[in-house]
């Protein structure tokens, strides 16, 4: 079913799509407080929604158990042909969707996923799309040989497949935690299945780095104390770490290096 079919004819209207993104940046990817990186995911997916012609195959992998069991980015494919799959393991099913408080906000556009499977048996067509969106995913598969086959099998000659990853993360959901990638490793496991990767782009700089430590140490803290250094980090040292990420973009001492968030990558099937 795709998400056409599951609204049966409802169209989101323009302040709708831009409250589902708010409560996106706010309180799943938290972009203004904890994970500023992640905006670059939420630009490249209004990027990627716009370029498509109407009625485009999409084909999302997520983890919409942990939400309830929807797709976050469904609402932005709304004219298109869109299908979710939700890739959380079955050893998700023991938590739950712990993270279902995120999207308990009246402008969360509510999709179901169109349904679940392993990323061995996906159960879609060889060439089903026209763009594979892989959102912050890739990290959380053990079989990586697996995946990037079915990057290749699910896209159609001439589609393209856009993943974004992080590059700095603390382990978590464990122990559905994989590797790391780098932006230049995942370009050349995608030339190996015949994708056709372009430039990475990324974001975040290493202050931003500092700063995302800074916000998982805080939860280390015994609760009596978390609050008042909360307030001690966000208030004055997170706006400082963020300005300096603006200010200082190259490293001055060392060539060839940088220290990004994450990135993403955008790659194209052959026709």
């Amino acid at each position: 079913m795709s998400v056409a079919e599951d609204l049966r004819g409802a169209r989101f209207t323009t302040a709708e799509l831009e409250g589902h993104l708010d409560v996106l940046a706010e309180r799943v990817f938290q972009t203004r407080t904890k994970w500023p990186h992640f905006s670059l995911l939420l630009r490249n997916l209004r990027e990627l929604a716009a370029g498509l012609p109407p009625g485009a195959r999409v084909v999302s992998m997520e983890r919409g158990l942990l939400y309830g069991g929807c797709s976050l980015v469904a609402p932005l494919f709304q004219d298109h042909d869109f299908v979710s799959l939700d890739c959380s393991p079955q050893s998700a099913d023991t938590r739950g969707a712990y993270n279902a408080a995120m999207v308990e906000d009246p402008r969360f556009l509510f999709v179901p996923s169109t349904h679940r499977g392993a990323i061995d048996q996906t159960g879609l067509e060889t060439g089903a799309a026209d763009l594979l969106i892989v959102p912050n995913l890739v990290h959380h598969v053990a079989d990586q040989d697996a995946l990037f086959a079915e990057f290749a099998r699910i896209t159609a000659p001439g589609g393209k497949v856009y993943v974004f990853e992080p590059l700095l993360r603390e382990l978590h959901q464990i122990p559905d935690d994989y590797l790391r990638w780098t932006p230049f490793g995942m370009a050349r496991a995608m030339t190996g299945v015949g994708l056709v990767p372009g430039e990475p782009e990324t974001t975040g700089g290493p202050f931003e780095a500092i700063a995302y430590c800074w916000a998982q140490a805080l939860e280390y803290f015994p609760d009596d104390r978390r609050e008042e250094m909360s307030r001690w980090f966000y208030d004055r040292h997170m706006p400082e770490l963020m300005a300096w990420d603006a200010a200082h973009t190259e490293n001055r001492a060392r060539q060839h290096t940088a220290f990004p968030v994450a990135f993403s990558i955008l790659a194209e099937k052959p026709a």
